[in-house]
């Protein structure tokens, strides 16, 4: 399924602009979409400010807190597995214990009562202390078992949560084990991607109804990342699967999509922004808040969600580090993986998924901009840790600001902008940080795009999408997603669409400011929403720490005092949901011109379960830490 992205990552990083430092040996490609960087004799990035003459290098340091050290390195021993996370200066616990052997819906470790030291980067963990009353796996009598660990460090905070499987009764060896997933993606009526990660390469297979599903043919063969598309399948239709592994087995089940039109009722769940908040343990697993998270994950299921949408700022991120950006991935989907093997999750991104090359500055945090080279970048690292449809626009390239047309400038979108329908509505899936430069006031010198800025090619394709389903007949309903809301109402008035009004924020390419500013591009945004569309129900945002329901009408004032642009009128009531509750710290509300439009705020914990029965549409928003019930509203009778 990542073929054709495949090819684009090659042809992109063949092609792209470039400035190279060769008198090192190092190779640096700086793409010409930025302006100011260049590469000393000794191959060492550097930006200099036109406006102060200061120099700033770039911060090449990598964390020590990567998947690959905290996925660690095991090795069976006579008494258990040896951890080792290659990094001697690291001291800390491992936490351990089985997976019962039983017929359970959502298995978890059950850790034992002792834990295990780690003492330069090593541990050994005790498997055969887990014998008799502690044998719940029943290894003593199979040979085989599966394991969960959970590494801290030395002051209690939690980093990794992981799996292995194990055979022997002593001496232990290692057994082939799924690392992650098995997860459910690209839900269609008649088809679904099933993805997942394991310690060694394997040739697995998915089997529902004595059918066999494999990887295709021309997957990388050393490769421990998984895609299977399961196919020809009947709509509405429950299948249970099981994901075969050298000798071992996990057995799940799924339910497909009904048949697109038919209009029967069902669920869907929405929330953002999981970032890790405060109060220690599981709400801050290395960079996610996976307590709450996997509330909300519990809810979704209890409440029957078809799917669950989330849209951005699942991590801390803004790391230069790869691996550091992927160990709080895998914290993320760890903490959802459960439920993520029965019900689909469909995932944007948001501004904490950025993905950074830092220009140190002497500021607390520098100078930053998207990485480079771009099959590095924030959304070449989303597109292959998350399986989402490939459906979306290429990239900015081939724009009246593109700098060379016959080259591959931009970065490609990826699956960070994509579409898919269940039943009778459509999801549009946006990304309000492609080409993110974080340093706005460095945007005019350095170049990139500002948070909450959506860019022509992806507004084009956006409205395009747009028209496509106003035209469809099965389609009754639209949603539109997108991480930063067009009208901030608590935490982040001085930027999303909005900057306080400041018309001026907008992105540069190669030195140029694009011809739009933020205000503008917003009102084309909602003009397709809006004007353009009679079937576009809401606005689904994140990115503020809380809840709100926004109703949009012609009388709600958007404009800052003594706005001289352009205006655009609003034709019909319209609802922005903003909901980034999903356990980063709280923001309170703001006052700001459309206040009085916002019929809701609320600061719990909330997770919005959306009832479709047929052209019919309410919702429901609930805390998921208490069941307490926010509120409960009609958006469509």
């Amino acid at each position: 399924m990542k073929t054709t992205l495949l090819f684009l990552f090659i042809l992109f990083s063949l092609t792209v602009s470039a400035q190279s430092g060769k008198e090192s040996g190092t190779n640096y490609d700086i793409p010409s979409v930025y302006s100011g960087i260049s590469v000393d004799s000794t191959g060492h990035l550097y930006f200099v400010s036109v406006k102060s003459g200061d120099t700033a290098w770039m911060d090449n340091s990598e964390s020590v807190f990567t998947l690959n050290n905290f996925r660690p390195d095991i090795a069976g021993t006579d008494n258990g597995l040896l951890l080792d996370i290659n990094n001697s200066e690291f001291y800390g616990t491992v936490y351990y214990g089985l997976y019962p052997d039983e017929n359970i819906r959502y298995p978890q470790p059950v850790y034992f009562k002792k834990s295990s030291k780690i003492i330069t980067g090593k541990s050994e963990i005790a498997i055969n202390k887990l014998r008799g009353k502690y044998d719940i796996a029943g290894w003593e009598k199979s040979g085989k078992a599966r394991v969960g660990y959970r590494i801290a460090d030395n002051y209690g905070k939690i980093i990794y949560n992981g799996v292995v499987n194990i055979i022997g009764k002593g001496p232990f060896e290692v057994d082939l084990s799924v690392v992650a997933g098995p997860y459910l993606t690209n839900l269609t009526d008649t088809s679904v991607v099933i993805s997942f990660e394991t310690n060694m390469p394997c040739e697995p297979k998915i089997t529902i109804n004595n059918k066999h599903y494999h990887i295709s043919k021309d997957s990388d063969k050393n490769s421990m990342s998984y895609e299977i598309t399961v196919d020809n399948l009947i709509p509405d239709s429950k299948y249970e699967y099981t994901l075969q592994y050298g000798s071992n087995n996990l057995t799940y089940d799924f339910t497909t999509a009904p048949q697109k039109g038919t209009r029967s009722s069902f669920s869907f769940a929405y929330t953002s922004d999981s970032r890790a908040g405060a109060g220690g343990g599981e709400r801050n697993i290395f960079g996610v808040n996976a307590y709450i998270m996997r509330r909300m994950a519990v809810l979704a299921s209890f409440q029957n969600a078809a799917f669950f949408q989330f849209t951005g700022d699942m991590i801390n991120g803004y790391s230069p580090s790869i691996g550091q950006t992927l160990l709080e991935f895998a914290n993320w989907k760890k903490a959802v993986e459960p439920y993520w093997h029965y019900m689909p999750f469909n995932i944007g991104t948001g501004n904490h998924e950025a993905l950074v090359n830092v220009f140190d500055d002497g500021s607390s945090y520098g100078i930053s901009i998207d990485k480079f080279p771009f099959n590095k970048s924030a959304e070449a690292l989303f597109t292959k840790t998350f399986v989402n449809p490939e459906n979306g626009p290429v990239s900015e390239d081939n724009t009246y600001y593109d700098p060379s047309p016959d080259k591959i400038d931009f970065p490609l979108y990826g699956e960070t902008v994509y579409y898919y329908v269940y039943d009778n509505i459509a999801m549009i899936v946006l990304n309000s940080d492609y080409w993110y430069a974080p340093s706005t006031n460095m945007i005019p010198e350095i170049g990139g795009n500002p948070h909450g800025y959506i860019m022509d090619n992806q507004m084009e394709w956006f409205e395009n999408t747009i028209e496509k389903f106003n035209k469809d007949k099965d389609i009754d309903h639209i949603f539109v997603t997108i991480h930063t809301p067009a009208f901030p109402n608590g935490g982040h008035a001085s930027d999303d669409m909005w900057y306080y009004g400041n018309n001026n924020i907008r992105p540069t390419v190669s030195g140029m400011k694009l011809e739009k500013g933020i205000i503008e591009q917003r009102d084309r945004f909602l003009d397709i929403m809006i004007n353009k569309s009679e079937k576009v129900v809401a606005l689904l945002c994140g990115d503020e720490h809380n809840y709100s329901r926004l109703k949009l009408t012609g009388k709600t004032q958007i404009y800052p005092d003594n706005y001289k642009g352009k205006k655009i009128d609003i034709s019909r009531p319209f609802w922005q949901i903003t909901n980034g509750s999903a356990g980063a710290p709280y923001y309170g509300q703001q006052k700001l011109p459309w206040s009085e439009s916002v019929e809701k705020f609320s600061t719990q914990y909330a997770l919005m379960i959306f009832d479709i029965h047929g052209k019919k549409i309410n919702l429901r928003v609930i805390n998921p830490d208490t069941m307490e019930n926010i509120e409960t509203v009609s958006l469509v009778e």
